[in-house]
């Protein structure tokens, strides 16, 4: 017997038309391309989405399932545009612009990419490229006639706002099925080529309903929502969903991600909410550290990702600015939130600080295990390491095109690639991606575990373990450090600030000090890069 309810299709414009029916008046807060703030609101939001699917049905000749790009920054514009195309049925694929050439035109192309809608800021690279991208149609820049650009190098160009206003706001959103496809990102988390994770209404809204939830991020209508992450890293982190739905303000940086700029949206948008990267953060902290006169009044919680958050950033926003921080981990392939660390019930002040630097618990709709190489599951002890796997209805079962099948079972366990334990709370903590843990002696070290501790170590701004070749150990760790500025401290300083925190087989052998340390595009620190840089390196008292 089947229940007797409505069968509600999840579509992801049903959670703008949620946000303008009931939180019409919610304010929208953008840093905009051209400079000025722009203020609007979710109804406003809404009529402009509907108008854009409509001059992109009309204008562009856009179908149920035609792909086109965005490079830009968080703004309403990028919001429009998410909204619009994928209520009109289309595949809203986000560029990286972070990536390297040649990585922007393998992806664009083999999305088949129709036309991309581009910021300002990002003309110039895609006109650099846009021989290299023989599908795509032309280019949306996303300003008004004024700030249009003069050059006449760029394949049929057309002004985001001109299209806009030929469309009708009053469109009706075609009705189609939940499963159908709506977002395109590519990771940059893989080896060879980047793979593609193709989205659908279903899984977004799902995931955004999740992200929502009391032990996740906790919004309300009460938040003001700032996404630093950026709209083209892993739905912005679904809060781009997860704000709207729960009647959130929003709060959008736009492309100044500096400490002092971020600082001001802060304060003017009057922020109790934000997420990012460490790296972002770091920047905040140097500027706020440097103006001690700055407060933090209306930021309640952060969310930290992307890779492991440091204790010192963490003791600094709890510490000297009462907001805390959230642990947070994921990936691409899973939407992209996997797991937070929320405080239990149950849990003494002195247990907290442990699991609170954990990357936490999976939320309700993600299920995770750790495995031996063989696929057999290992305890929740919290000390034993294994390959860490995920499923649930908004994690990916393939890679765009069928590619890179051998990270998925037949079970729909998808092997992330990370190495983490389990602990008997249910924390979970990355200790290294697979490809990146130190293998001393047929032992594992982290590499995370020991950056973490680095960074705390005064003088120190940036740090980076790497496992390179030994004669006798097969890897030892090097630790790779970045000074602050005016600052001196030195390799033994370090060692000493290492000593009784670690186990003593896991202290680096050496210390090297360079200037800076090389990034992903999407944050991460280049492990492979360092590797490639340090690949002649060798070990004092080791043989060449």
């Amino acid at each position: 017997m089947r229940g007797l309810m409505q069968d509600f299709p999840l579509l992801v414009h049903q959670v703008l038309d949620h946000a303008a029916r009931w939180h019409g008046r919610t304010a929208i807060v953008s840093r905009s391309i051209e400079g000025p703030l722009h203020r609007t609101d979710y109804a406003t939001l809404n009529r402009r989405a509907r108008a854009l699917a409509s001059a992109a049905e009309q204008r562009l000749g856009l179908r149920l399932g035609a792909v086109i790009a965005t490079m830009a920054w968080n703004s309403w514009r990028h919001l429009e545009i998410w909204y619009g195309l994928m209520g009109l049925g289309a595949i809203v694929h986000t560029l990286n612009p972070r990536l390297f050439t040649e990585q922007l035109a393998y992806i664009i192309n083999h999305a088949e990419d129709q036309w991309i809608f581009t910021d300002l800021t990002f003309v110039p690279l895609l006109e650099a490229l846009q021989e290299r991208l023989p599908r795509v149609k032309g280019f949306i820049i996303m300003t008004d006639e004024a700030h249009m650009p003069q050059s006449t190098t760029r394949r049929n160009p057309i002004c985001y706002e001109t299209l806009l206003a030929a469309g009708d706001p009053g469109f009706a959103w075609p009705s189609f099925d939940e499963n159908t496809a709506c977002g395109l990102c590519y990771t940059s988390g893989t080896t060879g080529n980047p793979k593609g994770v193709l989205y659908s209404h279903r899984s977004n809204v799902l995931h955004g309903l999740m992200c929502a939830l009391g032990d996740t991020m906790a919004l309300s209508a009460r938040d003001r929502v700032m996404p630093v992450v950026p709209m083209f890293h892993a739905n912005t982190w679904s809060l781009a969903f997860s704000a709207p739905l729960s009647g959130a303000a929003l709060v959008m940086p736009g492309a100044k991600l500096d400490g002092p700029s971020l600082y001001e949206m802060l304060d003017v948008g009057q922020v109790s909410f934000a997420a990012a990267v460490p790296t972002v953060w770091l920047m905040l902290l140097a500027h706020l550290e440097k103006n001690p006169q700055l407060r933090l009044p209306h930021l309640e919680r952060v969310v930290i990702g992307g890779s492991a958050c440091p204790e010192a950033i963490m003791r600094a926003f709890v510490e000297h600015y009462d907001t805390d921080v959230i642990h947070a981990w994921g990936m691409t392939e899973m939407s992209p939130i996997g797991s937070l660390a929320n405080r239990p019930t149950g849990i003494a002040d002195a247990e907290w600080w442990p699991l609170k630097l954990k990357q936490g618990r999976p939320p309700f709709m993600v299920d995770m295990k750790i495995t031996d190489d063989a696929g057999n599951t290992l305890p929740h002890d919290g000390r034993t390491f294994g390959r860490l796997k995920v499923k649930g209805p908004a994690v990916a079962r393939s890679y765009f095109r069928g590619e890179g099948l051998a990270a998925f079972d037949a079970e729909g366990w998808f092997d992330t690639g990370d190495v983490a334990t389990i602990d008997e709370w249910g924390f979970m903590q990355i200790t290294d991606r697979s490809k990146d843990v130190i293998k001393s002696g047929g032992e594992w070290i982290s590499s995370i575990e020991l950056e973490n501790i680095a960074l705390a170590c005064e003088g120190v701004q940036e740090a980076a373990a790497i496992g390179l070749p030994h004669p006798k150990w097969s890897e030892r760790p090097l630790l790779i450090i970045v000074r602050k500025a005016g600052a001196q401290v030195s390799a033994a300083e370090i060692f000493a600030h290492l000593d009784g925190k670690i186990a003593k087989w896991w202290m680096p052998d050496d210390v090297a000090f360079v200037d800076e340390i090389p990034h992903t595009a999407t944050g991460k620190i280049s492990k492979l890069e360092l590797r490639e840089r340090f690949r002649d390196y060798r070990f004092p008292g080791t043989a060449s």
